[in-house]
């Protein structure tokens, strides 16, 4: 779908009214379902329409899951995504596709043409926010087809967290180039972490049909019962992730979110905007 054309509008536009988080809260339920015959019966049409190359993953029977969110969060073998290691490195923490990779214009982060949203509104924290002025950021989008586990771009150390309720559009192009500050409007997770590139922040945005997104320190941080936002510091007890470490997963797939200081690194040239990438490819380096 052409995410300027008419439908992408109409799209975008009934997606208003919808109860997103009870729809949700219904797929959380059946993507964690154990009747045998339903699971195995998503699972292998799921399989059959993104076209899913089984023979990446850990678990090759798609009947050897017991849920389909089991199947949906797989892990994959360790040597089909070799990471591109490296203290001056920044890897991709997902496999998806680049939606957007700038420089933060007088702090505002550019969603798509004609869309942007600030920096503080996206992090819901200005003190962080400063910390991110007329920086760089790349937006990565997660297809249904794409493995949806996240890693580290780089080694850190976490220093806060932050769950921010909100809605849950769509986050697909159509979406994205229609709804005005989606990602600082729907539900995320905020992570900063202190690396050696300097402070990064990583968030995690929620979309419809989004189940839950979990962290590997703290388990689940968006149940559908929490409609206040919240934040954990981790200064006495830190939580320290390698680079290429899996730091979180998405329950159904969604949007990272990669901010970097400014001057303190610079993206690959050679990616360009709806390129595709794969966990653990190269896409920064320190500056």
């Amino acid at each position: 779908m052409n995410p300027e054309s008419l439908g992408a509008r109409l799209f975008a536009l009934i997606q208003y009214p919808l109860p997103h988080h009870f729809l949700s809260r219904l797929m959380l339920r059946l993507t964690r379902l154990r009747i045998v015959w339903f699971k195995n019966f998503a699972i292998k049409k799921f399989i059959a329409h993104f076209k899913i190359d089984m023979s990446l993953a850990v678990e090759e029977n798609p009947e050897n899951f017991q849920t389909f969110n089991q199947f949906f969060t797989r892990a994959l073998k360790p040597d089909v995504r070799p990471i591109a290691h490296g203290e001056n490195n920044i890897v991709s923490p997902v496999d998806g596709a680049i939606s957007q990779m700038k420089t933060i214009d007088n702090n505002t982060i550019i969603q798509a043409k004609r869309q942007s949203y600030t920096v503080e509104a996206l992090l819901g924290d200005s003190e962080m926010a400063s910390l991110f002025n007329n920086g760089d950021f790349t937006t990565l989008y997660l297809s249904p087809r794409d493995y949806h586990r996240i890693h580290m771009p780089v080694d850190g150390t976490l220093k806060k967290v932050i769950h921010i309720p909100g809605r849950l559009f769509s986050v697909n192009p159509a979406t994205v180039h229609n709804v005005p500050a989606l990602f600082a409007r729907n539900e995320r997770v905020v992570c900063l972490f202190d690396t050696p590139v300097g402070p990064m922040a990583m968030v995690e945005v929620g979309a419809i049909f989004v189940a839950s997104i979990e962290t590997v320190w703290q388990g689940e941080v968006t149940p559908p019962t929490h409609h206040e936002m919240r934040s954990w510091v981790y200064t006495e007890h830190p939580v320290n992730l390698k680079q290429g470490e899996e730091m979180g997963r998405f329950n159904m797939g969604s949007t990272v979110i990669l901010l970097f200081a400014e001057n303190a690194m610079q993206w690959v040239e050679k990616h360009q905007e709806t390129d595709p990438v794969q966990m653990g490819q190269l896409i920064g380096t320190k500056a």
